[in-house]
């Protein structure tokens, strides 16, 4: 237990804290500036898995790091050069009390070189200010959930299988709560029509998402053993080995390596394999040489049917089947715009080199919403519920200026146009809700802008809920305006139409934008990269089409910027026609615009798992004790029934409180085993109970909450209602504490 009381640098400071300030301790560096890790929770990727970037585009290095590192530089130099002066004196024979003298001055030049590179390192390793590291938090969370069984690695006793785990009975429970949770905020709060689609998925339709031809990440080769490693992550790995373990690494050198990790994800495979090999990075248990980065889809295939004609993929985003079936979903909601559509479910992902725990795994739950919204109002009735909502947000100029995320108030972000309409405002601001209510603390929850170089062509706007863990910053849910690209693909693909109709009252003259691209001609000048430029055309707005169409006329050629080939090419006036129709119309038809949430559940849970977790002393100061501070809503076990000792009647009415508690819906567990009291309270405080229910009468008994530890006394009667307002959120525990009597006894604490 020594490495756990690390964790806490003074005891008697945490157990008087109020049970808020215990939740939102900073147990580790409170911002990590470059984090480059990757995210796959995102849905409906037409192009490849979503990297989510979780770093500054423009890295500059942390002032005090900076001038560690250039204090470090210049004492070595004293170092040296005290070193030689001592060589020298010796080398002349020179007095010795001018030797000893000289090297009384060398031992204290290195005192303080090694002072300053301790300073360094817990700088670079993301120590907070009382000296914990993150990895040590990270370890001690780690090993008590697993301890007690909220999660482990599948398939244990066969040496388990990477990026699969098996959730046990508490990590069942707060995945439980967390998803009824969702439902109730979500789902019933919008109406929302949920659908429960197959995890197989025929090749068709993952073909028109993209997902077939793109949905990859860059992977390398042993080229002796074939063992494969994903390229980023070995780059990733080896900038920040030096980073954090060479002290003597000059601040030019450093900022190079920070900026590689910055711009990791706009790399090709060229550029990726050109830094491998300029930084001489080999397979890491081998040292072998490694193959050029080549493409890897991360579906796992399958075949429908025993002939194995009908290939499939297991899905790896939930979101297609709900684009399939828009239009019957519209048709059940009275053919009016506009609705939501949710599903919860499983996805697989093939990770090349799974790790970080439930951050990175092969099978996960996400639960997405696709918002179907007329292109021409995104307006949202519900929108003044979250217009006053202040957080911690970090739009796209504040990173291309370097600088930190802000708060700003959600109504002033959308007004100017930070935030591109209100349906994506409204669900940023649900989505901050959601998380806070869960038990997310405020200051580690972000909301980032999307750079402009991170969105698809098709996309108006897209956000992601980042939450701070030791890990960095986590994308846990993507907020994206995808406007018509999914429904569109679809259609195209099945040839059925997915629109929605608006009726005129009174016959409309419309003039319309039609642009139409001459495949052939585009057929022979791009060849394989056809179908993307005519996509590109095709999603023009009207300003950029008819600019286009004016550049044509007068010069016959433009440059056309293709977001998905990265690159522009050279439309010429043989390749496109566009114009303008007037046309008299009854009805509206259009393709509806999609505002998607999509939540990877995995990662929220994990963030709450570190969130939640802190540590307090014994009673007899000899240990520290871990606790989980889940808020009632996700709390795996709402409470516990104790008899304070063995005893017939005590052990009849822990039975009887038990029945009760049954009846109205509260998850309870009785402990009638003869250890103390204190350990009793310590085991459950372990597994985030949040209150202890002591049978020491035969007619009151007294509840204990679990972060401030007090206790009232109420009658056995009412033990099941109080328990019941409380975790329902229909009154707090400060509420119940004003009307019934605080107990105390030597037994209330461990």
């Amino acid at each position: 237990m020594q490495f756990i009381s690390l964790l806490l640098s003074s005891s008697s400071a945490l157990s008087s804290s109020s049970s808020s300030t215990r939740r939102y301790l900073p147990l580790f560096s409170p911002l990590l500036k470059i984090s480059p890790i990757f995210f796959s929770t995102s849905s409906s990727l037409p192009s490849k898995p979503h990297h989510f970037n979780t770093r500054n585009p423009f890295p500059t290095m942390d002032p005090a790091e900076e001038t560690l590192r250039k204090t470090l530089a210049e004492k070595q130099t004293a170092v040296t050069s005290q070193a030689n002066v001592v060589r020298d004196l010796k080398a002349s024979h020179a007095d010795l009390s001018d030797i000893e003298a000289a090297l009384v001055a060398l031992q204290a030049l290195k005192l303080e070189k090694t002072t300053i590179e301790n300073e360094l390192q817990a700088a670079i390793s993301g120590s907070s200010s009382n000296g914990i590291n993150k990895e040590v938090f990270r370890q001690t969370l780690v090993n008590t959930l697993e301890r007690r069984l909220f999660y482990i690695p599948s398939f244990k006793i066969y040496r388990g299988v990477a990026g699969l785990y098996d959730y046990g009975p508490p990590g069942c429970a707060v995945k439980s709560n967390v998803l009824a949770f969702w439902r109730q905020h979500f789902v019933l709060e919008e109406n929302m029509l949920e659908v429960d689609c197959p995890c197989v998925t025929p090749e068709v339709v993952l073909k028109a998402s993209g997902h077939v031809e793109k949905f990859t990440d860059l992977m390398v080769k042993d080229e002796k053993t074939g063992t494969c490693y994903r390229a980023d992550h070995l780059l990733k790995d080896f900038c920040k080995e030096n980073l954090e373990k060479d002290l003597s690494l000059p601040v030019e050198k450093v900022t190079e390596l920070k900026h590689v990790l910055a711009v990791l994800d706009e790399f090709s495979a060229e550029e990726l394999g050109s830094k491998i090999k300029e930084y001489g990075i080999t397979a890491p248990d081998t040292k072998n040489s490694l193959s050029d980065p080549y493409p890897f889809n991360l579906m796992f295939q399958t075949s429908i049917g025993p002939s194995g004609l009908s290939p499939g993929y297991m899905r790896p985003e939930t979101a297609q089947g709900i684009f399939v079936n828009f239009k019957d979903l519209y048709y059940y909601n009275g053919n009016k715009l506009p609705f939501a559509a949710a599903q919860i479910g499983q996805a697989f992902r093939n990770e090349i080199s799974p790790r970080q725990g439930l951050l990175r795994v092969r099978e996960f739950t996400l639960a997405e919403i696709e918002h179907f919204v007329d292109p021409d109002d995104k307006s949202h009735p519900k929108y003044g519920d979250v217009v006053d909502l202040e957080f911690l947000m970090f739009p796209r100029e504040e990173q291309m200026s370097g600088q930190e995320a802000k708060r700003l108030r959600l109504g002033e972000a959308v007004s100017k146009g930070i935030v591109n309409n209100e349906t994506l405002g409204y669900f940023i601001g649900r989505v901050y809700l959601f998380l806070t209510c869960l038990g997310i603390d405020k200051e580690r929850l972000r909301f980032r802008q999307h750079l402009a170089n991170e969105m698809a062509h098709y996309a108006a706007d897209c956000w992601d809920a980042e939450i701070e863990c030791s890990y960095g910053w986590i994308e846990c849910v993507g907020i994206a305006d995808r406007s018509a690209y999914d429904l569109r693909a679809h259609s195209d693909k099945s040839g059925v139409p997915l629109v929605a109709h608006e009726k005129f009252s009174e016959p409309r003259e419309v003039e319309k934008l039609v642009i139409a691209p001459v495949k052939k001609e585009l057929g022979l000048a791009f060849k394989g990269n056809q179908k993307m430029v005519v996509e590109a055309l095709e999603a023009m707005g009207e300003k950029e089409a008819m600019e286009m169409k004016a550049t044509l006329e007068s010069k016959g050629e433009v440059d056309f910027q293709v977001c998905t080939l990265g690159k522009a090419v050279t439309i010429k006036s043989s390749m496109v026609s566009i114009s303008k129709e007037k046309k008299k119309e009854h009805q509206r038809v259009f393709t509806p615009s999609v505002i998607e949430p999509s939540f990877g559940i995995g990662r929220i849970i994990y963030c709450l798992f570190e969130h939640s977790f802190y540590t307090r002393p014994s009673k007899a100061g000899d240990e520290q004790l871990n606790v989980f501070c889940f808020p009632p809503l996700v709390a795996p076990i709402k409470c516990t029934v104790f008899p304070l000792v063995q005893n017939q009647q005590y052990e009849e009415v822990a039975k009887q409180i038990s029945k009760s508690l049954t009846a109205v819906g509260i998850s309870h567990k009785i402990d009638i085993t003869g250890t103390s009291i204190g350990k009793r309270y310590a085991r459950t405080d372990e597994l985030g109970v949040p209150f202890a229910i002591t049978v020491d009468t035969t007619t009151t008994v007294t509840i204990r909450e679990r972060d401030s530890k007090d206790q009232i006394r109420v009658p056995i009667e009412k033990v099941a209602s109080i328990v019941k307002e409380v975790t329902d959120g229909q009154s707090t525990w400060g509420d119940v504490q004003w009307i019934y009597p605080t107990h105390s006894s030597i037994s209330a604490d461990e």
